[in-house]
C-alpha cells in the first residue's frame, strides 16, 4: 500500500488547507499520515497524526529534535511522497530527509516566502541560504504568486519549479450570505456604520497598527473589526485606546464562521508586510467585497488597483485611509470593485486548483501498469 506524508508547522495549517488532499490520497487507498507542531489533533483522513516539539525559533533544540523524529519516521515508513508546509516545518522536514540513503520525492509548497526585497539583508540572507541549503532535497517546489516563483527559479531552489494558483478555496459557503441587517443584527454591529474587516492572526507581520491608525481621521461612522487571535494583540488593544478609538475598534477572537462576517461587512482591508495568496482576500473578493490591501506580494497577484480592489503602500496609514475615504465618497466606485473582485478570483476556487495541484504531486510518482495493461499515475488524479 502507497503512504503519503504531510508535514506542517501547526495542525490548522493541515485542517485548515489541505483536507481535500488528505482525502483524495486516503480515497486511493493510499495511508495518510501528518505530522505538525504541537500536540496531536485529530486530522479528518490521517491514519496517524506525529506531533513534533516544533518552535518558532529556528534555533530551538525542540526543531532539531523534531527533524529526528522526522528522519527515524521517514527511513521506518517507507513513504512514497512527501509534501511539506509552511516555512518551519519545510526547513526541518528537509533538513530530516538530508543524508538518507533512500528517500521518498519530496514537494515543498511555499505558502509565501518570509522575505522580499525589502527585508533586512541580514534576515533576507539567512532565509533565502535556509532555502539554498535544502534546495537539494526539494524535488519539487511550488510556488503560489509571481515573485516567490521568480525567485525560486532563477535561484534554482527546487530540482523543479512550478507555481500554482494556490492550494484552492471552497468558496461554496459563501455563496448565499445572509442579509446585511440581518448579519448585523446578529453581531450587534450598527446599521449605519461602515465596517471594515480584517480578519488574520495578530502578528508583526500582519501590520494592524497600519490600520487603527488610518481610521482615526475617518468619520466615527467607519467601524474597524479586527478578528483573530495571537500574540500582538494585547498591544493592539492598547494602540486603540491610546488613539482614542474606543466603540470604533471590535477584537471579536478568532472567528470560525466568517461568512456572517463577510456579509455584514462594508469592506475588508488587509495590512501584511508580505503574504503568499491570502485566503481572507480570496474570501472578501469572493464575497463581493471591496478589498483595500497593502501593495505587497500576494496581495499584487490578486488585485489590480482601481479595477479588483484598492492598494496603497506598506505601512502608509496615511495612504490607506485615502483610499479609505475614497471608497467612503463613492459607492459607484464600491460596486464596480466588488463586481469586477467576484469574477477575477474563481480561477482560485478549489475545483479549479485542485487537478493543478494533484497533477504536480503525481508528477513526482512513477508510471504504473494495471492489470489490464493500462497505464497512469493515480487514477482520476486530473
Amino acid at each position: 500500500m502507497s503512504k503519503i506524508l504531510f508535514t506542517a508547522s501547526t495542525w490548522s495549517h493541515i485542517l485548515h488547507f489541505h483536507l481535500p488532499y488528505l482525502q483524495y490520497f486516503e480515497q486511493q487507498g493510499w495511508t495518510v499520515h501528518a505530522a505538525c507542531g504541537g500536540a496531536p489533533a485529530f486530522v479528518p483522513h490521517a491514519a496517524e497524526m506525529i506531533p513534533l516539539p516544533l518552535e518558532k525559533s529556528m534555533t530551538s533544540p525542540g526543531n532539531l529534535r523534531a527533524a529526528a523524529i522526522l528522519r527515524n519516521r521517514i527511513a521506518r515508513e517507507g513513504y512514497d511522497l512527501i509534501t511539506t508546509h509552511t516555512s518551519l516545518a519545510a526547513f526541518f522536514t528537509r533538513l530530516a530527509v538530508k543524508g538518507l540513503r533512500k528517500r521518498p520525492p519530496l514537494v515543498n509548497m511555499v505558502h509565501g516566502y518570509l522575505f522580499d526585497d525589502q527585508t533586512p539583508y541580514i534576515k533576507r540572507r539567512l532565509l533565502l541560504a535556509a532555502e539554498q541549503w535544502t534546495a537539494p532535497e526539494t524535488d519539487l517546489l511550488l510556488t503560489m504568486n509571481r515573485w516567490d516563483y521568480e525567485l525560486a527559479a532563477n535561484l534554482r531552489l527546487g530540482g523543479r519549479v512550478a507555481e500554482v494558483p494556490g492550494i484552492g478555496v471552497d468558496f461554496s459557503r459563501f455563496s448565499r450570505l445572509p442579509a446585511r441587517d440581518a448579519a448585523r443584527n446578529t453581531l450587534c454591529l450598527p446599521q449605519d456604520a461602515f465596517v471594515l474587516l480584517y480578519a488574520a492572526e495578530f502578528s508583526k507581520r500582519k501590520s494592524q497598527q497600519v490600520l487603527l491608525h488610518a481610521i482615526r481621521g475617518l468619520p466615527d461612522r467607519v467601524i474597524l473589526v479586527l478578528a483573530g487571535s495571537g500574540t500582538e494583540q494585547p498591544a493592539c488593544e492598547r494602540l486603540a485606546a491610546d488613539l482614542g478609538l474606543q466603540g470604533r475598534v471590535l477584537f471579536p477572537g478568532y472567528q470560525q464562521e466568517m461568512p456572517v462576517w463577510y456579509a455584514a461587512a462594508d469592506a475588508v482591508a488587509a495590512a501584511s508586510r508580505s503574504e503568499g495568496l491570502p485566503f481572507h482576500v480570496m474570501e472578501a473578493m469572493y464575497a463581493g467585497l471591496p478589498v483595500i490591501a497593502s501593495a505587497v506580494k500576494g496581495h499584487t497577484d490578486l488585485i489590480e488597483e482601481g479595477k479588483t480592489g484598492l492598494l496603497y503602500p506598506y505601512g502608509d496609514s496615511a495612504a490607506c485611509a485615502a483610499q479609505l475615504q475614497r471608497l467612503l465618497d463613492m459607492p459607484s466606485l464600491r460596486a464596480a470593485l466588488s463586481g469586477a473582485a467576484k469574477e477575477s478570483v474563481g480561477r482560485f476556487a478549489l475545483d479549479a486548483v485542485f487537478p493543478q495541484v494533484l497533477a504536480q504531486y503525481c508528477s513526482l510518482l512513477p508510471v504504473h501498469t494495471d492489470g489490464e495493461g493500462k497505464s497512469g499515475v493515480m487514477e482520476g488524479a486530473v
